[in-house]
């Protein structure tokens, strides 16, 4: 693996290594056969992105003649890096995908083509396409298509040819978009005894060819799978007459008419359909080429159907309810008492909400203010909040428009709360509230009293369920003050405010952990106990990785799992010998952030919105919020031993052994998520009921 320049990993590079580490997933055979397939999914979906953000930020900027980036690396040498891993990644997955069919077909489940039907399986399937898929298919023909604009963004085609046998100059082309946003990408056919069949899309409409272009007198028919990945980047105008709101509404239009960054094409298809295709839509050789299989856009095999025995899917893991929160108490009651964390997805999402809805009814709650970042598409958070608002409190919300990918979803979201007399407070052009907080106002025997909620991870019902994060409930009077202060600085754009709990970006939190780490080696050259443990997504920044560095080299002893990117060279003696670092993958998505420092034997925790990148740092409103509570922290290091002393699906980030699976001392197995479930279920206590 190339360095940068400096002693540190390229951020393209390692993020790639990533994306790896979740193909790895796929072909591990101890993991349930059917979610190794949703893997694949997950790696395409990845994948995809990548090439529509990062992949298209370095082409425009050879574009505009920036030959190289700050740290020093030639685009064009990164870009030729990329293209190198994503051909070895392609051709792991390629097997992968093979190996899986073959495991398929051994627990009596095929992948069928449209060549392999027999005949009562032909009379389905033409009967689900004529009830199901035809109204949703509207051919383009490809002479009559202008230019890429036609063509959407990271959806499958099938470019078809039409020859007719008996005219051999009659020929034409045409484009079918496959329509996976009406139906599913899988059908499940009658099942035979024991044996079950699934036909993809694709193949459906393959077999059904005849049946669209017949008419034409066409009777030579076939259909090659293509895709273009678009430059997904938002150009913002500056035209000050519009709302925020319509400016990001046109700009999500105009990604749709993106340039192309990558073309994936069938390596089946004729060469001249090939090179039909390439010059109606402009495409050259130096644009992002590749042939591939049949089949394109795995990400759909995310919602491969769950079927077959239960021994193919992972065991069920319902969220467990908080010990704490169990019964009829009020949710304010109880958090006068103490601070209560929910460690998603180990235990439940609902009882944020029922904290909503009861806010929502009760009496005494004059306001709920609340940030947004990624909300689900049927949210209950947000019905709790309109709730609210017909209830008449005070409710106002924060939704950041500029969350990549779910501009849209949070453009309806802000007109749907404006319906209802709802403040939305507009995004801040330039920066990203990326903090996830809940403030309520309750009024008290005539006072006001507060109650904050402050977490990890998105207020989001469906990541909530495979997203591992943490989230505090608190009524402490100066992380709630703090919280007040944010909301007002979001809304009023005042002066920086001073925070008497919360670290605060983008003002302080890189400063903050530079001291803690200063500390640390301060410790360390006194011959005292110095030593971090720190869970994050990615770290990226640079001031705070040298910071590191010299942290392990005056002694300070480093644990880090990074899940994402990671630029650090762990282990490098002279360097970062001090430091351990690894990434976890398994079946939730490791999301929280957690900070935790030694300090002298005084330990200090962290939960926090912020991983440690510039924007974070920079460009984002985040928090960094301390954890008081004794129990909690408590918690919070059970957890991280737990992963630290994985060696099931921890993988090492270090020089030269990069994604080899964690070995310890240790004969017994430790899955580190696994074991955190079971840690949650034993002190909810073993004859409590799950849920």
């Amino acid at each position: 693996m190339a360095k940068d320049t400096s002693d540190f990993v390229n951020r393209e590079i390692s993020w790639l290594y990533f994306n790896e580490r979740v193909l790895q997933e796929a072909y591990d055979d101890g993991n349930p056969l059917i979610e190794r397939i949703k893997f694949l999914g997950i790696y395409s979906n990845n994948r995809d992105e990548f090439f529509r953000v990062r992949v298209a930020t370095m082409k425009r900027m050879l574009k505009i003649h920036r030959k190289q980036n700050l740290s020093g690396q030639k685009y064009n040498d990164v870009l030729s890096q990329i293209h190198a891993i994503v051909s070895m990644q392609e051709e792991k997955f390629n097997q992968t995908y093979e190996v899986l069919k073959e495991e398929l077909a051994k627990n009596n489940i095929f992948i069928v083509n449209e060549e392999q039907l027999n005949q009562s399986q032909g009379e389905f399937v033409n009967s689900y396409y004529h009830d199901k898929i035809r109204p949703h298919l509207f051919p383009l023909m490809l002479n009559s298509i202008k230019d890429l604009s036609s063509i959407q963004d990271a959806s499958i085609y099938l470019a078809v040819s039409m020859e007719s046998s008996k005219d051999t100059e009659k020929a034409d082309y045409a484009l079918i978009q496959l329509p996976t946003n009406a139906v599913s990408r899988f059908l499940q056919l009658p099942d035979e005894g024991e044996k079950k069949f699934i036909i993809l899309l694709d193949d459906v409409i393959r077999y059904c060819l005849h049946d669209m272009f017949g008419v034409y007198g066409f009777d030579r028919l076939n259909a090659y799978t293509i895709k273009f990945t678009r430059d997904s980047e938002l150009d913002i105008d500056n035209d000050v007459s519009k709302s925020f709101v319509e400016l990001m509404s046109e700009s999500v239009k105009q990604r749709k008419r993106g340039e192309p960054v990558r073309f994936v094409y069938d390596d089946a298809v004729p060469e001249k359909l090939l090179k039909k295709l390439l010059k109606r839509f402009n495409i050259s050789k130096n644009d992002t080429l590749r042939a591939g299989g049949r089949y394109h856009n795995f990400k759909d095999f995310m919602g491969f159907p769950r079927i077959g025995s239960g021994k193919l899917v992972y065991p069920p893991s319902p969220p467990l309810p908080h010990p704490e929160l169990k019964g009829e108490r009020s949710y304010f009651d109880i958090l006068k008492e103490k601070d209560i964390m929910l460690h998603y997805p180990y235990q439940s999402f609902q009882d944020l909400i029922d904290f909503l809805r009861e806010a929502s009814i009760d009496p005494q709650v004059r306001s709920i203010k609340m940030t947004f970042y990624r909300a689900a598409r049927h949210s209950q958070a947000m019905n709790a909040l309109i709730n609210a608002a017909r209830n008449g409190k005070y409710v106002t919300v924060f939704m950041e428009i500029q969350a990549r990918f779910d501009e849209e979803a949070n453009i309806y979201w802000t007109e749907r709360l404006q319906e209802e007399g709802i403040k939305v407070l507009p995004t801040i052009p330039g920066y990203k509230v990326h903090s996830k907080m809940i403030l309520i106002r309750r009024r008290e025997e005539g006072i006001n009293h507060f109650y904050a909620n402050i977490s990890t991870g998105n207020f989001n019902e469906s990541t909530a369920k495979v997203y591992a994060d943490d989230s505090l409930l608190t009524s402490h009077p100066e992380i709630c003050a703090d919280l007040y202060k944010i909301f007002d600085l979001i809304e009023a754009k005042i002066i920086q405010p001073k925070f008497n709990q919360l670290i605060v970006a983008p003002y302080y939190i890189r400063d903050f952990f530079i001291q803690m780490l200063d500390n640390e080696i301060q410790a360390a050259e006194q011959g005292k106990e110095a030593w971090v443990i720190l869970k994050m997504n990615s770290l990226v920044d640079k001031k705070t990785a040298r910071k590191l560095y010299a942290a392990s080299q005056a002694g300070v002893k480093i644990k880090l799992i990074v899940r994402g990117i990671c630029v650090i060279f762990p282990g490098v003696p002279g360097l970062s010998e001090n430091i351990d670092a690894i990434s976890i993958v398994d079946k939730f998505l490791e999301h929280s952030r957690v900070y935790i420092f030694n300090n002298n034997g005084d330990n200090k925790y962290y939960i926090a919105s912020a991983d440690w990148m510039q924007r974070n740092f920079d460009h984002r409103v985040e928090i960094l919020c301390p954890v008081l509570d004794k129990n909690i922290k408590q918690e919070l290091m059970d957890m991280m031993q737990i992963q630290l002393r994985d060696n099931c699906k921890a993988r090492l980030l270090g020089p030269d052994n990069l994604n080899q699976y964690r070995k310890t001392d240790n004969p017994q197995k430790h899955r580190s998520q696994f074991e955190i479930y079971d840690y949650f279920k034993e002190k909810l206590g073993k004859n409590q009921q799950v849920e």
